[in-house]
């Protein structure tokens, strides 16, 4: 097992941790161990992104800098050196292989669907909070839908920095929301859209938050990600229900027909286009999102839970949430009949020789 030695120390601490239990848990989670001979170097006075961790220990003899100083050394020749450089913060003078982190470019996260310069930099009180922002977008989705990129992010951020001030932990944060779930699906249900929506909100923006803070305190485990995807992969269907049902009671009711054929449209349309997905992952190696410009784009309002969720505010707004639940059964065919032809274009291209790869890469 590759092993990591902590050079220096540093109290300061970042998202609640301290320099060293931070990178006790980015190794750990990379399989890794630490110990004071180990052939990873990595300087305590920085704060970085786990992916340089995971870089420099596929690169033996790679060194990491960043203004001139080792951040990271993987058994560098002359070891003394680099630790001298580290504990002094200073420019290291020679080395072979080294890798500046202002040249450097984008590093592909295949996880987070995206491509760019990870985080790096030193770890002073007067940086935590630029650190913090920076680890907590670094580790957002780069292809999402259009709430989750553009209106969650900074509510999100808030609710991270408190739950990890207080040592809340991201299951905690996930039990929270799926209560909030349970709610929303009930209020619906009597069609109490206006509050169903409230608790919805509140849950949606949790639902960033758990995950967020998982990977801003190094926490992620299994379990949390289970219970996370499983939420996310099963309450939407009870919404949809759970809100026609509740038209009853608003005073626009659907008829039984159109009613069920409504329902039945939104939660096989939903369904379909999950194993379509699931289909490009299998045959490609890669989420459909990510193979190109305009499947990325198109992931932003795709019939999902919070591009749907807009579609039925703006009915609530017309006052005719009737017109809402039957516009998500539309949006949803014409997204379904938009990832069946992603598939087959990508089978076409491959057919033809033609590689599928994403644009991301």
């Amino acid at each position: 097992m590759t092993a990591v030695a902590p050079v220096g120390a540093n109290a300061t601490r970042l998202w609640g941790l301290t320099a060293e239990e931070r990178l006790r848990r980015i190794a750990a989670a990379q399989g890794l161990e630490l110990s004071d001979d180990g052939e990873v170097l990595v300087n305590l006075g920085f704060a970085f992104d786990p992916s340089w961790l995971k870089l420099a220990t596929g690169r033996p003899g790679l060194v990491v800098t960043r203004g001139g100083v080792p951040v990271l050394a993987n058994a560098p020749p002359a070891r003394d050196e680099v630790v001298r450089a580290m504990e002094e913060g200073r420019k290291l003078l020679a080395a072979r292989d080294v890798l500046a982190w202002e040249e450097a470019g984008g590093l592909g996260n295949e996880e987070l669907r995206k491509k760019e310069r990870p985080f790096m930099d030193r770890l002073v009180a007067e940086n935590v909070r630029a650190l913090e922002r920076a680890s907590y977008f670094g580790a957002y989705k780069g292809v999402t839908d259009l709430l989750t990129k553009y209106l969650w992010p900074e509510w999100a951020l808030v609710l991270t920095r408190w739950a990890a001030r207080i040592g809340m932990s991201p299951n905690q944060v996930s039990l929270i929301g799926a209560m909030l779930c349970l709610l929303a699906t009930w209020l619906f249900h009597e069609g109490r859209y206006w509050p169903g929506l409230a608790a919805g909100l509140v849950f949606m923006v949790l639902d960033t938050v758990d995950g967020k803070l998982a990977r801003c305190t190094i926490t992620s485990s299994r379990i949390g990600e289970a219970i996370d995807h499983g939420i996310d992969l099963v309450h939407p269907p009870f919404w949809w229900w759970a809100w026609g049902v509740g038209l009853h009671a608003y005073g626009r009711p659907l008829d039984d027909s159109t009613f069920w054929w409504t329902l039945a449209v939104i939660v096989g349309g939903y369904v379909v286009q999950r194993l379509i997905e699931g289909a490009f992952i299998l045959r490609f190696g890669m989420h459909i999102h990510v193979w190109r410009r305009f499947d990325s784009r198109f992931r932003l309002i795709t019939a999902r839970r919070n591009p749907n969720m807009v579609i039925l505010l703006a009915s609530l707004i017309a006052g005719r949430p009737d017109w809402g639940l039957v516009a998500v059964a539309a949006w949803t065919l014409i997204s379904l009949l938009v990832h069946m032809v992603q598939l087959l274009q990508a089978m076409a291209a491959r057919a033809a020789g033609r590689p599928v790869a994403s644009w991301l890469a």
